[in-house]
């Protein structure tokens, strides 16, 4: 994937131990230096302390920014996940650096599901963001399809997070960027 231009990983690893997600980390680490990719670790800020990681994606049930900024410092990122309007005004107010607003679709990635925005739940918040004036990158997640790139972009996100879908077919992440970086 890096070699395709992927330049951002979030390294999301729900099972095995601690040990096999530090030896993961540490290689996925590496790989990201090498290629100059930005490297968060999702939920477990005392990994991303660990292995010097890029920053932090926390869940809104996982550790409070307020309590991961105090061990990562200023420098770290620190993204939080939204469904809501509410949430994404909660994460501006914990001062999350983006957020990752979704689940977009149905996807197979994560349990406990959060409700399904589809394209009208996106274009409905982002709107509302826009007319307060919320200055916070926004990055659409969640069972995202080549399909769906066009019209979520069209939206004003910032970016798109892809699992499954760059998974199935790498070479997606250069079309991706392609879109992506001429609308920037």
């Amino acid at each position: 994937m890096l070699d395709n231009g992927c330049d951002w990983i979030q390294l999301r690893f729900k099972n095995g131990n601690s040990l096999e997600l530090f030896a993961l980390a540490e290689a996925v680490k590496t790989l990201c230096e090498e290629y100059l990719a930005t490297l968060i670790i999702n939920d477990k800020v005392d990994l991303a302390l660990q292995i010097n990681a890029d920053g932090v994606h926390l869940g809104l049930n996982d550790m409070k920014v307020k309590d991961a900024r105090a061990l990562l410092g200023n420098h770290k990122i620190i993204g939080g996940t939204a469904n809501t309007l509410e949430d994404i005004l909660q994460r501006t107010t914990e001062n999350c650096d983006y957020i990752g607003l979704g689940p977009y679709r149905f996807t197979a990635t994560k349990e406990n599901l959060s409700p399904i925005l589809g394209l009208e739940g996106y274009q409905n918040i982002l709107g509302k963001i826009k007319e307060q004036n919320i200055q916070i990158p926004v990055y659409a997640i969640g069972g995202i399809a080549s399909n769906d790139i066009e019209s979520l972009i069209d939206t004003g996100l910032h970016g798109i997070a892809v699992s499954g879908l760059i998974t199935e077919n790498p070479q997606l992440i250069t079309q991706l960027n392609e879109k992506l970086y001429v609308n920037t």
